[in-house]
Parts: C-alpha cells; sequence; structure tokens
C-alpha cells in the first residue's frame, strides 16, 4: 500500500500552485463584515474583547470586499477556518455541512467570495471539522428526539444502555453532573481520560462519545459506512462548487482504517490540483506518503522560528501554557535554531517540503507578538524567515498590522481597520517580503542548506538552477559576523536583496563572489538577503 502511494505521490507530486502561494488564515467573525449580510440582531462589538460566545458579525462577503487589499499584500490563497452553519462564532460545532453559515452569507456569499478570488488568481481552502459535529448536528437532534428508535443511532458511538433503549442522551448535562463524571474519571484514572478510551465517565454519563468529553461535540462514528460517504459527498459537493483544498481538523482522531485514503482519492477525483492538508502539530511521514495529505500545518518550523526570534524576549507563562510550544518552545541561539531548521527541512523529501503549510500562530495558539513578549523586531525577523524559506508561508490575519491577543478567545480579536490601530510600517515590511519571495523562484523551490550559525546569528542558501539566494538572520542583540563557502562552482557575483518597507541599517556592498566564500556582517536584530549570481 505505501509503495502504491508513493508510486502515486510521483506521478502527482502535490498540487504545484502551492508552491508559489503565499496563504493568509481569516478567521471568518473577525475580518470584515458587509452591510450587505443583514444581521438576525445585536452583534458584539466589533472593538470589545472577544468571548469564546460572542459573534462580532464578520462574514465572506466582508472578506470579498478586501479581496484587493489582500492581493496588495501579495496574499494569493486563503485559508478560512469553519464556514458551515453553526452555533459557535469559530463554527468547529457544525450543524449543517452542507449549508454556508447564514450569518456569513449563506451560499450566495461563499459564490461571490470564490469567484471574486479566482479572478484575482487567488484560491480559497476551508476547514474541514469532519471527526466531530455538534449538539445541532440534525442527525444528531434525531437521535436526541428518538433514543434507539432513530435510524441515525449507528452515526454516533452511543453507550450500550442508549442502543438499547433503557435510557436517552443526556447532551446538556448540569453542573452537578459534570463534576460527578470528572470525580469519577478522576477516581478510576488519576492521569485523566484518555481520547483513545472508548468508555469514560463522561461518556457514560453523556450517553455518547464526545470529543475530549465535551458535550457539545458528539464523535461520528466512522466506523459506519454511512457516515463515510456522507463526509464523502461533502468534501466532494464542495469542491465541485469552486473551492480549492481542505485543511482537516484533528485528522489523527479518526483511526477508521482506509478512511482518510479514500477522502483523498474521492477529493481529487473531483479536483486533481486540490490542496489537502492536516492539522497534525508533530512530525508525522507516514501522513504525508501519498496516500492521504499533500501537507501537514507546519508547527515545528513556528516552534522553532519562534525560539530563535523571541530569544530572551519570550513570555514564558503564555509560551507554558500553549498546547506543544510548551513542550518545545525555548530560548535558541544560532547553532541550535540551525540544527532545528536542517531537521524541519529534512523531516520530508523536497517536494512535499514545498507543499507545508508554513503558520507562525494560528486561531489555536496565542498570537506571535503576545508569544515574543511584544516585541516587535521578532515578529519581523520571523516573517523574514517564513518568507524564505521552502513552503507556503501562512500570515494569520492582523499579524501584519502588528495584532497581538493571548490565549483563545484572545487569539481571536476582530481585525483593526481602523488605520490609527495598524502598524502600517510593519505591514509595508510584510508586503515587501511577499514581492521578494514571489520575484525569486529560488525562495519557493530552491535547495535548502544551512551555511553557517555562530553565536545568535545564522546563515541559509536556498539553490535554484540559476540565481540562488542567501539568508542571514542576526536575533543577538549585538552585531554578527558570518564567514561561509557556498556551494557550487566557484566566480559570479553576490548583491544585496532589498525589499519595500525595509529600514534595517545591515547593508552588503555589491562584489565578485571570489573562491566561493562570503563574510557577511549583520547587524544586532536584524536581517540579510543575498542573491548569488552564477559566472556568466
Amino acid at each position: 500500500m505505501i509503495e502504491e502511494a508513493r508510486r502515486d505521490r510521483a506521478a502527482r507530486p502535490g498540487p504545484d500552485w502551492v508552491r508559489d502561494a503565499v496563504f493568509y488564515q481569516i478567521f471568518p467573525d473577525r475580518f470584515a463584515t458587509s452591510v450587505r449580510v443583514p444581521k438576525p440582531g445585536t452583534m458584539e462589538r466589533w472593538d470589545a474583547p472577544p468571548t469564546s460566545h460572542g459573534f462580532k458579525g464578520g462574514d465572506l462577503l466582508g472578506i470579498a470586499e478586501h479581496l484587493d487589499e489582500l492581493r496588495e499584500l501579495g496574499i494569493t490563497a486563503l485559508y478560512l477556518t469553519p464556514i458551515f452553519a453553526s452555533a459557535s462564532n469559530h463554527r468547529y460545532h457544525t450543524y449543517d455541512y452542507e449549508l454556508v453559515d447564514p450569518l456569513l452569507g449563506g451560499d450566495a456569499a461563499l459564490r461571490e467570495l470564490l469567484d471574486s478570488a479566482h479572478a484575482r488568481g487567488m484560491r480559497v481552502v476551508l476547514d474541514g471539522v469532519f471527526n466531530h459535529a455538534s449538539r445541532g448536528f440534525w442527525p444528531f437532534h434525531h437521535v436526541l428526539e428518538n433514543g434507539a428508535a432513530s435510524p441515525y443511532r449507528d452515526w454516533f458511538v452511543l453507550n450500550s444502555d442508549v442502543r438499547a433503549g433503557r435510557r436517552g442522551l443526556i447532551a446538556y448535562p448540569g453542573t452537578h453532573e459534570i463534576d460527578a463524571a470528572a470525580r469519577l474519571q478522576s477516581d478510576n484514572d488519576p492521569n485523566g481520560a484518555d481520547e483513545a478510551i472508548e468508555t469514560t465517565a463522561m461518556h457514560r454519563m453523556l450517553g455518547y462519545k464526545a470529543w475530549w468529553d465535551m458535550p457539545a461535540l458528539p464523535k461520528l462514528n466512522h466506523a459506519n459506512p454511512e457516515v463515510r460517504e456522507y463526509i464523502y459527498r461533502v468534501a466532494e459537493g464542495w469542491l465541485r462548487f469552486g473551492i480549492d483544498g481542505w485543511r482537516l481538523d484533528v485528522p489523527e482522531e479518526i483511526t477508521e482504517p482506509g478512511f482518510w485514503e479514500e477522502f483523498r482519492r474521492r477529493c481529487l477525483a473531483v479536483n486533481p490540483e486540490a490542496y489537502i492538508v492536516g492539522e497534525i502539530w508533530n512530525p508525522a511521514p507516514e501522513w504525508l506518503a501519498g496516500d492521504r495529505f499533500d501537507a501537514l500545518m507546519n508547527y515545528p518550523l513556528a516552534e522553532a522560528i519562534l525560539s530563535f526570534t523571541g530569544a530572551g524576549r519570550l513570555d514564558a507563562d503564555l509560551v507554558a501554557t500553549t498546547h506543544e510550544f510548551s513542550r518545545h518552545v525555548r530560548d535558541d541561539d544560532g547553532p541550535e535554531f540551525a540544527r532545528r531548521l536542517a531537521d524541519v527541512m529534512a523531516t520530508y523529501p523536497p517536494d512535499i517540503t514545498s507543499l507545508q503549510l508554513n503558520l507562525l500562530d494560528s486561531h489555536d495558539t496565542p498570537r506571535f507578538l503576545s508569544l515574543a513578549g511584544g516585541d516587535a523586531t521578532a515578529l519581523r525577523l520571523a516573517a523574514l524567515i517564513q518568507m524564505t524559506l521552502p513552503g507556503a508561508p501562512c500570515i494569520y490575519y492582523g499579524d501584519e498590522v502588528g495584532l497581538d491577543g493571548r490565549a483563545d478567545p484572545d487569539c481571536r480579536r476582530a481585525y483593526p481597520w481602523d488605520v490609527a490601530r495598524q502598524d502600517r510600517s510593519l505591514r509595508d515590511f510584510v508586503a515587501g517580503l511577499t514581492a521578494m519571495r514571489h520575484a525569486h523562484p529560488a525562495l519557493r523551490r530552491g535547495r535548502f542548506e544551512v551555511l553557517a550559525a555562530e553565536g545568535s546569528a545564522v546563515a541559509y542558501g536556498l539553490f535554484g538552477a540559476d540565481t540562488s539566494m542567501v539568508v542571514v538572520v542576526n536575533a543577538g542583540d549585538s552585531p554578527a559576523r558570518l564567514g561561509f563557502e557556498l556551494p557550487g562552482p566557484a566566480g559570479g557575483s553576490v548583491e544585496q536583496v532589498s525589499w519595500t518597507g525595509r529600514e534595517w541599517r545591515s547593508t552588503f556592498a555589491p562584489r565578485p563572489l571570489e573562491r566561493g566564500t562570503l563574510v557577511v556582517d549583520v547587524e544586532a536584530r536584524e536581517g540579510v538577503v543575498l542573491g548569488v549570481h552564477p559566472a556568466l
């Protein structure tokens, strides 16, 4: 099976457009609102701190109306967190997978957004939440009303007494019931509930298995062929509608053999250039063997970049409470960052590395700026590194104007459209970086190699068929000098590559490349990008 998958990957080495893409992740309720989408009632004030249950009123037409600004930023692809009908502002609680949420403008708004994006050469990838649904999901509601008599009873993982009709579901437990289940679980398992264990105390109390024992999120029964077929039809249907791919939520928790292999086959039969990317936080080469996903969300890269550019400035308390970051983010010097960067780049073959979704933060983490202790220079250095590596960089909405935010829900603040609240110099800097990336193929498709690392500085190269690029970053508080040899024949020339919005002091005078050796001086907390041209 694996060898067949590898042959398939060789025949179809992923959607090529992703290698040239710059993504922009949008949390739809928080990006922009359009007067063309009527709201059914009062919304949470746009610039007020976000809450777990409040709705700001952002919608898909609001996104469509700002596409030109995103294109000016250099964005070529959008990744939207869930947009299907849901009773939660983040919409990971889906109640109708076949309907775009009316609060977002419904199916017609998605149609306009897709047409407008595609007319500008931009792609749109949606979030697929297929591990669990919500209490409002119509098959689950059917079981709530009819119990064991419902023909949808096998769509969920129900307890035996519920299946036998001896009791119903408790989908809305009271505080005392939740506390009692928690105490029972703690008594039986001092380390807490194991998601792999089918029957937890909460599962027994609710009458059904829920994701992380959250009553609002009933887990789908993927062993049921009707459930699998429903999910496949949903995925195919929206691809036919015109979306360009799927970001898949918690895919490791769907363990039914063959599920994701068939999902991939069905999706690519509709659109061979669809991008299929999974939310897996750790290195997982087995998921990218060619039979399941094209790429993963590259959290290991984000952790390494934060550890290097934020060294000495990290908000230790915030890092310590952030999912995987608590284990992998620390103060790293240049050599340690070089080691981690080389490991990340070597985890997968180059054709897969070039498809990874390279993010700095997301809706599931605090904002990079907050994690880095509010240091805007750390964010600039991180963006420079992100935009000069193989893989598709992904900007979380608002990062480019200095939006900060701590843990959920604070990391999901509304976009600050008031220019007075934006860091416009940072936006210009990021726009300049994306333009540089688009202008130099080696930054997107070059062969990666670490060239040198010492103290708080690192140098790496992206080697193309013609021009190559060298990136030198000094994350320390003192100037740094790095000397290194470039691979390949001697000769040629080297010049500094600048970009709009760059205001750093470090400079590099154009010079001939003698004997393949370079010495580069970089000021504190700055970076230099060099273009290396072969001898004529």
